[in-house]
């Protein structure tokens, strides 16, 4: 009897470890499902964003072509260049004029700082940050100029040196998002003597608090110098800005002095170091390198003379000091720049920082364009390992891209990506992070999600609300191109049945976009498909707003508008017609 009882116990207990066992894989492969979507869910934000940054450099030249074929319209006001690239020429009234006359009323009720600074300015700073408060434009000019000055007498790359006593704090990407750093802070601890800070860079644009972000930080720096580096990041770039939304919130912020504010900051960017060099081991850049990065050069380049990488660089001659005629289409011709040619980087040195400011890690070798982005290039493993042994570095931390966890190690643990703004495209769909670098060069990682109500639904629901969000936003992008998508489905078409193949459909979509995505797996959510497997294209169109072909015009030139408000001059306009009158033909 007892024999008997053990074995049905024993045939019970396989059971039981089968059912498991299946719950368990059934279980996996649904997480895995969602984390598949959730994966290309960020590959459409991040492709969207690409594709802006890069038709942001795309407008840069197509002003640069214009100007070119356009010189009467200089010749008649000289100024549209800088106004047109957002170069407002400098107000040459010093600082005690300029902040002179700016008072803080009594009825101001946000923080009063004392100046020359201290800590308790900072801890002020942040509780009135907090409640919203705004910083009169008196102490944001006052930081502003004082940061500048300080800025000046940095190096272009940052040396610190771990102990072992302290820890480096290393921060990525921000992108305006307060909560984020007051989250860093709060579980990390305030800059100071002991608590070493380096922010790489892209401080501002597309979060709403990227000035109050850039004074803490500001501040913090002129507290603690020596313990706290910020590096230049791609957005830190008034024309960026100007696209992005950073000129946009300082003009909403500071009205009559807003301007006065971005003339300042477009200088202390400007003046921010490109890198930072820990225990001469770790470099940390805020894009990448390429090929020929070279950096004693970049040591050495006067950072200064790039107020933007957007702009076109003025070929010098080093012996000479004047413009040389090989390259000298670089500026338009009877474009009147002020300023000398030694104001302004070379065309090598513009790349090199171009590279350090926009370039992506690939698991590729070798070292090819960055066609996503438009600017900068891609870098393999090979051009890592290549780097860093010419320069006795052993790693390079770098930020620039949102990452899920808000880390990423790659090229065989010499690349790591860290970015700490989380939900940056979404409510959950990314976490922050920062890395802590110990005494010889031990590395923490630290990952956090700012709380909100979607971050704290279950795993499938927050991932149908980032992939709800990506397929509206993918939606509207291809609103913006509707009249192109049927011209190239109806080209496929051969047979105007009304219907093409998979492959016909992905390919018009990817040609037409300009967005690497998969399209045979997005395809249930954007096209109807018949039982044959066949595309009816104009169902891409059926439950979102169709609009007219002019309507689409201004919708794919919107985002070009600096702050989104199309405060264009009729002079600058008038550059503008022709290509439109060229996109406008194609309906006539």
């Amino acid at each position: 009897m007892g024999c008997g009882s053990s074995s049905i116990k024993i045939k019970k207990s396989a059971k039981t470890i089968r059912a498991a066992l299946i719950i368990q894989n059934w279980y996996r492969g649904y997480r895995a499902r969602l984390k598949a979507r959730q994966r290309y869910a960020l590959t459409i934000f991040q492709s969207i964003e690409y594709a802006d940054e890069q038709g942001q450099l795309q407008l840069s030249n197509f002003f640069s072509f214009m100007l070119e074929n356009y010189v009467h319209i200089q010749e008649k006001d000289p100024t549209l260049v800088n106004r047109l690239f957002g170069c407002a020429p400098q107000d040459d009234r010093g600082r005690q004029e300029c902040v002179g006359i700016i008072e803080v009323p009594e009825s101001y009720s946000g923080p009063r700082l004392q100046f020359p600074l201290n800590t308790n300015s900072l801890t002020i700073m942040i509780e009135a940050f907090k409640k919203q408060q705004i910083l009169h434009a008196y102490y944001v000019l006052e930081i502003l100029f004082e940061t500048k000055e300080a800025m000046k007498q940095m190096p272009n790359f940052t040396h610190i040196r771990t102990c072992p006593t302290k820890e480096i704090t290393i921060c990525g990407d921000l992108h305006g998002k307060l909560e984020d750093l007051l989250l860093i802070f709060s579980k990390n601890g305030l800059p100071s003597g002991y608590n070493p800070y380096v922010f790489n860079g892209d401080f501002v644009d597309r979060g709403k608090c990227s000035i109050e972000i850039l004074m803490i930080l500001f501040v913090s720096f002129l507290l603690y110098g020596d313990d706290l580096c910020l590096n230049r990041g791609n957005h830190e770039d008034f024309l960026m800005n100007m696209r992005y939304g950073f000129t946009k919130e300082v003009l909403s912020k500071y009205k009559i002095h807003g301007k006065k504010i971005l003339q300042v900051l477009e200088e202390v960017f400007a003046w921010l170091p490109l890198g930072t060099i820990i225990d001469d081991e770790i470099l940390i850049m805020h894009g990448g390198i390429s090929e020929s990065t070279d950096l004693n050069l970049l040591h050495h380049i006067e950072r200064n003379k790039m107020k933007s990488v957007l702009m076109p660089p003025v070929p010098v001659d080093k012996d000479s000091g004047t413009e040389t005629k090989k390259n000298k289409g670089h500026v338009p011709r009877g474009v009147k720049l002020s300023g000398s040619p030694s104001d302004y980087l070379t065309k090598h040195e513009w790349e090199q920082v171009i590279d350090i400011l926009w370039s992506d890690p690939r698991g590729k070798r070798g070292c090819y364009p960055n066609t996503c982005r438009g600017g900068g290039c891609y870098f393999g493993p090979d051009v890592t390992s290549k780097f860093l042994n010419k320069n006795h570095l052993k790693l390079l931390i770098r930020s620039h891209e949102c990452k899920p966890e808000g880390y990423e190690i790659c090229h065989d643990g010499k690349v790591i990506t860290v970015f700490s703004a989380s939900n940056y495209y979404e409510e959950g769909s990314n976490r922050g992070a920062y890395i802590k670098v110990g005494f010889c060069t031990t590395l923490r990682f630290f990952q956090y999600q700012v709380t909100k109500a979607t971050c704290l639904r279950p795993l499938h629901q927050r991932v149908n609300t980032i992939e709800s969000s990506a397929i509206r936003i993918l939606k509207e992008r291809m609103v913006s191109r509707k009249t192109d998508l049927i011209r190239s489905f109806q080209l496929q078409d051969r047979t105007k049945s009304g219907k093409i193949s998979m492959g016909q459909w992905a390919f018009s979509m990817e040609n037409t976009l300009g967005l690497n995505l998969p399209w045979r797996t997005l395809s249930s959510h954007l096209v109807l498909t018949d039982d044959d497997g066949n595309i009816d294209y104009m169902t891409c169109f059926h439950d979102i707003q169709i609009q007219k072909p002019v309507k689409e015009v201004l919708s794919r030139w919107k985002n070009f508008i600096p702050c989104g408000n199309f405060f264009v001059v009729t002079t600058t306009f008038i550059l503008v017609i022709p290509k439109l009158m060229s996109l406008l033909k194609e309906w006539t």
